[in-house]
């Protein structure tokens, strides 16, 4: 008879690190990922935020390391890392979820929010990937990197300014595929989430407004937004070994924007 080895979802023993994760898609991935039995370690810009996040983290009996950290700053990002290492040993699960976004047209973008916005998205998910994936490396028992890219680094809707958006998630889409290859020896898998429209502090005034949701639903198939079961349950198949043969892919969860 056959042995079949069946894949588990479970992550009892890992410890993840996501950043951007006092809000939105990144707290709801931390919060599925303590669900499925991870401890975490909840990163973003104010104590207060990551520390709610943590303790709800901690009541489901995981758990969890409240940091405030700017990941657009190395010496910040460095810090992070090495209290994470101090207090759990090691990080089984990177989750680069922290993001932003100028909504304005290409015109009249200026240096400012080019910086601000290459240095969150862009910036910050290269050097965060590579601290981390040098402390896989040092253990030597793999690891799971996971971007949060988006379905903006795919394509375009005419009338959305996202020039800068749209290039850093592209560019995140290039630096799954090349850490994936160079990392794969190491047996770290390297994947990318890219979103559609989510219920989400950064979309809600989009969301909000009748006739821009009235489009968005026009270009989305499965006429509805992503909600926090959506994102998590991506997250955690990429994080569990039920996703140990995947590696440099991007997973568009977008209601079949992406088909359009």
């Amino acid at each position: 008879m056959e042995k079949i080895e069946y894949p588990s979802w479970k992550l009892d023993g890992k410890t993840a690190l996501v950043t951007g994760s006092s809000k939105g898609i990144g707290k709801w991935i931390a919060l599925g990922l303590a669900e499925k039995g991870a401890d975490v370690i909840v990163v973003a810009r104010h104590m207060n935020e990551v520390q709610e996040v943590a303790k709800q983290i901690k009541e489901m009996g995981r758990k969890a390391l409240p940091i405030e950290a700017d990941v657009t700053d190395l010496p910040s990002v460095k810090d992070m890392i090495k209290k994470s290492i101090e207090t759990f040993g090691k990080i089984d699960i990177l989750v680069n979820n922290a993001g932003t976004n100028v909504r304005k047209i290409f015109l009249d973008t200026t240096e400012e929010d080019y910086e601000l916005v290459t240095n969150v998205n862009f910036k910050a998910v290269f050097f965060t990937s590579q601290y981390v994936a040098k402390e896989m490396v040092k253990r030597g028992e793999g690891g799971k990197i996971i971007n949060v890219g988006s379905a903006g680094g795919l394509l375009l809707r005419p009338g959305i300014p996202n020039s800068i958006y749209s290039g850093t998630k592209g560019g995140v889409l290039m630096f799954t595929k090349s850490f994936a290859e160079e990392l794969a020896k190491y047996k770290i898998n390297v994947n990318n989430i890219a979103p559609g429209y989510f219920a989400t502090p950064l979309a809600v005034d989009r969301l909000g407004n009748p006739e821009i949701k009235k489009t968005i639903m026009d270009f989305t198939p499965l006429k509805t937004v992503g909600g926090p079961k959506d994102a998590i349950g991506v997250a955690v198949f990429l994080a569990s070994d039920a996703s140990d043969f995947i590696t440099g892919q991007t997973v568009y969860v977008d209601g079949g924007r992406t088909v359009l």
